[in-house]
């Protein structure tokens, strides 16, 4: 089977919820958050090649970030890395890669992931993705992932299991995108909801025909003018830069995978994390007995709690006082002091910052 299964990874996305650390000529999953030498993309790609072989591992990115691409990850080929025009969403990204994969491959399963997850029980994690394969192949369904909630979180999207299909598979009664703390509680409380990992497992055919029947203008678009005869050749470029920026922006999830039928999750519990902001880096790193993080350990604190405090040059000093809840983040050009919480802020400074200093900062 190993032959028949491909990874996916998305690595398109700007990451401006980590500004200014992540910027859009350089986004958070090109970097090395963890002092471990490896970019988050580079990780992805490690812990890939433990299920799939590296030749059939594939990017999908932007084609501002393919020579990043090609710098990081020298293993895949120019003909692995497929170059959006333009950014839409997870469903159009998806929509690509499967059609391009099936030409290739018309047998092929494929595993969907970002490229920004943090994986603590990688062996675990290895396991669970192997069953998904195995389930992918038998049922002719859409498998997502679903991890087990360890708090009432308001960051990430749920799933709510339904009938159980064997093991730890069910299929999927609903979904709800990041709900706020009171329903979080409640989704806690049920034992009936999942963080939505946003990996995503199926045949090739299987993710064709569901784009056929329930997203007929995306299909309509990678179908167009006998557009499946392109894929894999050398007018598949110029047939994507036509028609993809006309396709919808719009996710998976609504999409697809809450019209289809044929939906299944798989619960696990391999010790994930979606680093999707600072408050969720924050919460996966090392603290001190008043609940500090330190990007580096030249950083001094003095009566502060909760706080993260970082800079990207390893020889400065950073000395800070009096502050709770609190981010300090240091970069080459950009130090930004604010609540670590307030996202909705963060994006008013981002715009602001836009406006007034111009787009090579943001």
């Amino acid at each position: 089977m190993k032959g028949n299964i491909y990874c996916v990874i998305m690595a398109g996305g700007i990451g401006s919820r980590f500004w200014p650390l992540s910027r859009k000529k350089l986004p958070k999953q090109f970097l090395d958050f963890y002092g471990t030498g490896r970019t988050l993309l580079q990780q992805t790609f490690d812990r890939y090649c433990k299920v799939v072989d590296k030749e059939n591992i594939y990017v999908v990115t932007n084609s501002e970030y393919t020579e990043l691409v090609k710098e990081q990850l020298p293993e895949v080929t120019a003909e692995r890395i497929l170059s959006e025009p333009t950014r839409r969403n997870t469903a159009p990204c998806m929509a690509w890669a499967t059609y391009h994969i099936h030409a290739i491959n018309a047998d092929a399963s494929v595993i969907f992931t970002p490229s920004d997850h943090l994986i603590i029980n990688e062996e675990e994690f290895v396991r669970d993705i192997d069953k998904g394969f195995r389930f992918v192949e038998k049922c002719n369904g859409l498998l997502c992932i679903g991890i087990r909630p360890h708090r009432a979180e308001t960051r990430y999207g749920y799933i709510q299991v339904g009938d159980n299909d064997g093991e730890n598979f069910y299929h999927v009664k609903t979904f709800t995108e990041k709900p706020e703390q009171e329903l979080a509680e409640m989704f806690l409380e049920s034992g009936e909801f999942y963080w939505n990992a946003g990996i995503f497992q199926a045949k090739t055919h299987t993710i064709i025909d569901a784009f056929r029947r329930h997203a007929p203008e995306l299909s309509a678009s990678f179908e167009a003018n006998g557009g499946c005869a392109l894929y894999g050749t050398e007018e598949e470029q110029g047939f994507i830069d036509k028609h993809f920026p006309v396709c919808p922006n719009i996710s998976i999830e609504y999409g697809i995978l809450e019209k289809a039928e044929n939906v299944y999750v798989m619960t696990c519990d391999f010790g994930w994390s979606d680093l999707g902001t600072w408050s969720t880096y924050y919460d996966t790193l090392p603290k001190d007995e008043q609940g500090n993080a330190r990007q580096r350990k030249k950083v001094v604190l003095y009566d502060c709690n909760n706080c993260f405090v970082g800079t990207r040059k390893a020889n400065k000093v950073v000395v800070v006082q009096g502050l709770e809840n609190f981010l300090v983040a240091d970069t080459e050009e950009i130090l930004l002091i604010c609540p670590k919480d307030d996202t909705n802020m963060l994006r008013k400074m981002i715009n602001d910052t836009r406006i007034k200093m111009g787009e090579d900062f943001v």
